[in-house]
Formats: structure tokens, sequence, C-alpha cells
């Protein structure tokens, strides 16, 4: 019986070694995962920290470094893809209810906009840059647009951010999007009376419910998240923004968002047909001798 007892112990033991062991690995492959994440934000950072500078300064020109290398000029000529972190590409939510949204949840191209409504130049961008992007990529299926409220100049963008973020309840986040970066209305401020009438002005159907919900903890907890995914990657000035995992910072010219999303494009569709080859080479193998493997995996 002892000699039982002391095989089951050994057993036990082997056991337990083996779970640690495995627990082990499974914490080196997590440690080395956020190694490659941390050294992809701090990349970014650097990037839109110095380049959203240039790009908020009035009077000078939006081009940075960024810029150039999605244009494909300076160092990156023949190499479009450049300064594309993959592990940023993983911040799109895809969220096929995100009411923040606009475009297929599973549009080849994500682009992120970290932005606040009191900003000039992201009104500039929402004016005159983002229906031409909306009609040649989103309405084709080539892009989802995802919003991120990212309100750095006071209260007063912080009860917008939690404003649109409210409409969105009613489905009507675009709307006020539109009227809140309309010519001349950051002029006239966001306080509770202006929001109900720019609420009104969206087509927001229960203006009393979209207040309650624009003071609600829910809407602070929203932003706030939004706002700190901003500053995690280093933005410090609006708009900034993730074309699958591509930072670009300021109101570009249409062109540069035109290259970026047209250069992500054939790369996601060169990966899928990668995808693509490489499973119908495992399929042509199941045809012959080796069928009923083919047909398990």
């Amino acid at each position: 019986m002892s000699s039982s007892t002391g095989k089951s112990s050994s057993s036990t033991s082997k056991a337990a070694a083996r779970a640690q062991q495995a627990a082990r690995e499974k914490a080196a492959a997590r440690k080395k995962k956020n190694i490659a994440v941390v050294a992809g934000v701090v990349a970014v950072a650097a990037i839109l920290g110095v380049a959203s500078y240039t790009a908020s300064k009035p009077g000078k020109s939006t081009t940075t470094a960024t810029a150039e290398k999605s244009s494909g000029s300076g160092d990156s000529a023949g190499s479009p893809r450049e300064g594309v972190y993959p592990e940023l590409a993983a911040l799109a939510r895809r969220d096929a209810k995100d009411p923040l949204a606009q475009g297929k949840a599973d549009a080849p191209v994500v682009m992120i906009e970290y932005a606040d409504f009191k900003c000039g130049f992201c009104g500039k961008f929402a004016r005159d840059t983002e229906p031409d992007l909306v009609k040649k990529y989103v309405e084709d299926g080539t892009l989802r647009i995802e919003w991120r409220n990212f309100p750095i100049f006071g209260e007063d963008s912080e009860r917008a951010a939690r404003g649109a973020w409210a409409a969105g309840r009613q489905g009507k986040f675009w709307q006020f999007h539109e009227a809140a970066y309309a010519d001349g209305a950051k002029e006239k401020g966001f306080g509770d009376g202006r929001l109900k009438e720019l609420a009104r002005e969206a087509g927001v159907g229960d203006v009393e419910r979209f207040a309650r919900d624009a003071g609600s903890d829910a809407a602070r907890a929203a932003v706030k998240k939004d706002q700190e995914e901003g500053y995690k990657l280093g933005a410090t000035s609006t708009p900034s923004f993730l074309v699958n995992g591509q930072p670009i910072a300021g109101a570009q010219p249409d062109a540069v968002f035109e290259q970026a999303i047209d250069a992500a494009k054939a790369e996601a569709a060169k990966g899928a047909a990668g995808k693509g080859k490489g499973k119908g080479d495992g399929e042509g193998e199941g045809d012959g001798d080796g069928a009923g493997k083919g047909g398990e995996k």
C-alpha cells in the first residue's frame, strides 16, 4: 500500500511540475507580447508627440514626417507601409454596433480618429476631408472610421465629448458631429443649453434623455476610456489618426489620407491572397493521397 501511495505522490508531483512549467511558458509568452506592444506604442508616441505640435501650429505647413512617409517621399520611397505598427492596428474595435463608427465592421482598412470638438483643425478635417473619404472609401466598403473622443481643451471640450456620446446613444452621433463642427459652432461654446440645441439640430429624438445621458457616469467613463487610449499613444494635440496602425498627425491634405488608405488596402488584399493561397495548397494536398488528412484540417 505504501508503494501505491508513493507512486501516486510521484505522479502528482510530476503533474504539478508540468503545470508550473506550462504556467511559466504562458507568462513568458505574455511578457514577450507586452514588450512588443510597448515598443510599438513608444515609437508611435515619438511620432505623434513631435508631429502633432507641428500639425497644430496655425499658419504653418501641416506636412509632417509621418505624412512624408505616407506619401512615399523621402526615405520611405518604394516602401509605402514603413512606419506601420501592427500592434496598433489591433486598437480597432470593429464593433458593428458602435454608434461612434461608420463603415463595415470587417472593412479592410480602419482609420481611428482622436479628436476634440473645440479643435479648429479637427473641424477643418471634418468639413473638408472626411466627407470625401466617406464617399470614396466608406461607401464602397474599403474604409471604416472609428471615432475616439479626445478632449484636451478643458471642460467645454469634455461636455461636447459627452454630448456626442449621448447623441450616439440615440443613433445620431454623426449628425451631432456634423452640427458641432459646422463653421462657427465651436465659437458658441458647448454649455448645457447649447448642447441641447445641437442635439435638436442633429435630430436627436429625446432631448431630455440626451441631457441625462450626457451628464451620466457612463458618459464620463466612455470619454475617459478614449482619452486614455490617445494619451498612451503619445498624442498631444488633435486630430491624430491611425490608419491600420500607421500614425498620421494633423489635418493633412486629402492625398495623404488617400495614399495611406490605398496602401493599407493593397496590403490587406495581399495578406488575404496569401491566406487564400495557403488554403488552396492545403486543399490540393488533400485531393491526393492525403485526402483524409486534408478533410480533417
